[in-house]
């Protein structure tokens, strides 16, 4: 049973938990238990169709514990495994708010009672949690907009007023943009470390491993190509927004003024795509009509276009010296400063 505040994200992220209990193995049912905000069942509806998992509504009944009584007869009858209970919020807590979610837990005895808290809120989030404990006994705490509060202190407030366990954070505005809280791994990045394992634990969930070892041993064959460059791009797109994944990597929150533009995956996209088969084989031939006529086919500019080149020309280069160096990233490293990597468009 998710509870919270309006706001904190809990249609999304009951989206987010249905979407990860599946990939492990689960068959999850989302239950519209919020009846007064409007449009409030078809949002989760929506969340739902996105992901093609079943959502449960009773759109004609107001009582939230009839509706999760019968979401639960459903889910025995379709052999859901999960059942998540997305409960209506307020713009504040109130006692009317308070004593529908005490009925709700009393009438259906949810395994779990997680709050969904907003950590972009800072001390109001601490308060919530307070109160929502004290009223209902919650089991844990899933913390949102985690990806915009780089200090985490949220995390750590909530954990100690509360006594409860952050159990999931999401990262992120995508439906796939969640993972299991680990308390270390908090502390790595407030403290500027880095967190490589989330890092390699969103390459393993996301990269085809058939794909990445075929791509390997073509590049033994021949030069990086464009072709190659967007089919690593899509796999790297899969693992989420390319800003979150650069906090994660250690010492990259140390180079000051790195700004990483998420859309620029769609432009390089959109670019290659406008290419024909000869020119995504070899950049070379690229004249400026070229150029120009790949411009007006994927709605960028030919300034556009001469930094994108440059940028991958910088990449095929990088790729051969790690050949000439027998993949000794080490070196590789010692080659590239600050302004490099600041300059450098993915």
């Amino acid at each position: 049973m998710l509870v919270g505040l309006q706001g904190s994200g809990k249609t999304t992220t009951a989206g987010k938990l249905a979407n990860l209990f599946r990939k492990q193995g689960k068959k999850p049912l989302l239950v519209a238990c919020d009846v007064y905000r409007p449009a409030a069942i078809k949002q989760l509806q929506v969340v739902g169709k996105q992901l093609n998992i079943p959502v449960f509504a009773n759109e004609t009944s107001k009582d939230v514990v009839h509706i999760a009584k019968q979401a639960m007869s459903t889910a025995m009858s379709k052999l859901n495994d999960v059942v998540i209970l997305d409960t209506a919020g307020r713009l504040h807590i109130d006692e009317t708010l308070m004593n529908e979610l005490k009925d709700l837990k009393s009438g259906i005895k949810p395994h779990e009672i997680l709050l969904v808290v907003d950590s972009m809120t800072g001390q109001d989030a601490v308060n919530v949690a307070e109160k929502f404990n004290e009223a209902l006994g919650i089991d844990g705490v899933v913390l949102t907009k985690l990806d915009g509060d780089t200090r985490g202190g949220a995390a750590l407030s909530v954990k100690k007023v509360t006594g409860k366990p952050i159990k999931f954070a999401a990262t992120g505005e995508k439906l796939s943009d969640i993972e299991v809280f680990h308390p270390d791994r908090m502390a790595q990045r407030i403290l500027g470390m880095g967190d490589i394992l989330s890092v390699i634990e969103k390459a393993e969930e996301s990269f085809d491993l058939e794909q990445a070892e075929k791509l390997e041993k073509q590049l033994k064959k021949k030069e990086l190509d464009l072709d190659d460059y967007l089919m690593q791009l899509r796999q790297v797109k899969k693992m989420g927004s390319f800003s979150s994944l650069l906090k994660m990597i250690p010492g990259m929150n140390q180079i000051k003024d790195l700004k990483v533009d998420d859309k620029e995956f769609e432009r390089i996209e959109a670019i290659i795509c406008s290419m024909t088969k000869a020119e995504k084989k070899d950049t070379r031939i690229l004249n400026a009509s070229r150029r120009q006529r790949i411009a007006k086919g994927s709605g960028t500019t030919v300034q556009d276009i001469n930094k994108f080149i440059k940028s991958f020309e910088m990449t095929q280069k990088m790729m051969k010296k790690m050949k000439s160096n027998k993949g000794s990233m080490k070196k590789l490293m010692n080659g590239i400063d600050e302004n490099t990597l600041k300059n450098f468009k993915f």
